[in-house]
């Protein structure tokens, strides 16, 4: 037996045309999005068990353009963040019911979204407008920050799994963006102790700020996908339409202002 040769683990039958796939964080289940609902898979041996969807609202018969999916880890991993087009929406797997709905957070489709891992009602979304918005669940009237660091769609957007104020965008510009989102971040400036024993918040300083770190310039077609490696917080990875995969890092001088701060 060849194991370096793919195997099939599991098959799922669906009757329309899927759109989007996501494992879920830590459980082997997945969901997938097509034209008339999401559904939550259990799979178990060679077959795949729907365990609980959510029907989507008929759009005049017309089929969705574009979607995406993502999980929330926190909650014991239940909410899923999904756009359709131009809506975004999150759906609770434990009792079928969508939590929030926000129509056209951008001004045209949305590509994208990550839920920062360290704050549980933060998230991140892109789109065709060029920008990345940060929400709070919690008060989804207007964006906390919008950044607009790419010159075409935004694809792709991404909380680094450890320091959640490392972001990393893609977009149809051909450019990786790494930048800084300090202001909004779990930590984004830390006290310090005098040595009469009083707490000051430090100065500013150029690593507390947000702003763009580093724009990576390898690729030459669009680049659909930017993530961080799971096992390296510093390391990442982008893939763009001609099938051109790059590893890159975080710069030394960011690495260490983060490790000392």
């Amino acid at each position: 037996r060849d194991i370096f040769s793919l195997q099939p683990v599991s098959t799922i039958s669906q009757s329309c045309n899927t759109r989007s796939v996501v494992w879920h964080p830590s459980q082997p289940h997945l969901v997938s999005l097509d034209d008339k609902q999401l559904t939550l898979w259990k799979l178990s041996g060679p077959g795949a068990k729907a365990h609980s969807s959510l029907s989507l609202e008929e759009k005049g018969g017309a089929r969705w353009h574009y979607s995406a999916l993502s999980w929330n880890p926190h909650h014991n991993c239940s909410l899923l963040l999904y756009s359709l087009d131009h809506s975004l929406r999150c759906w609770d797997t434990r009792n079928n019911k969508t939590v929030f709905s926000l129509d056209q957070p951008h001004a045209a489709c949305v590509r994208g979204m990550d839920v920062n891992p360290n704050k549980p009602y933060h998230f991140v979304s892109c789109g065709d407008d060029c920008c990345s918005k940060f929400w709070d669940t919690r008060k989804l009237d207007r964006p906390l920050l919008v950044r607009e660091d790419h010159s075409h769609w935004v694809w792709s957007v991404q909380y680094n799994l450890f320091h959640d104020q490392l972001l990393l965008s893609a977009s149809s510009d051909s450019q990786v963006v790494l930048s800084r989102v300090a202001s909004i971040a779990s930590e984004p400036l830390r006290d310090y102790e005098d040595e009469d024993g009083g707490h000051h918040t430090p100065p500013p300083s150029p690593q507390s700020e947000d702003e763009v770190i580093q724009v990576y310039e390898e690729h030459e077609d669009s680049v659909y996908s930017a993530v961080w490696s799971c096992a390296d917080a510093w390391v990442f990875a982008s893939l763009s339409y001609d099938g051109r995969l790059v590893i890159n890092h975080v710069p030394t001088e960011e690495k260490f202002s983060i490790l000392t701060s």
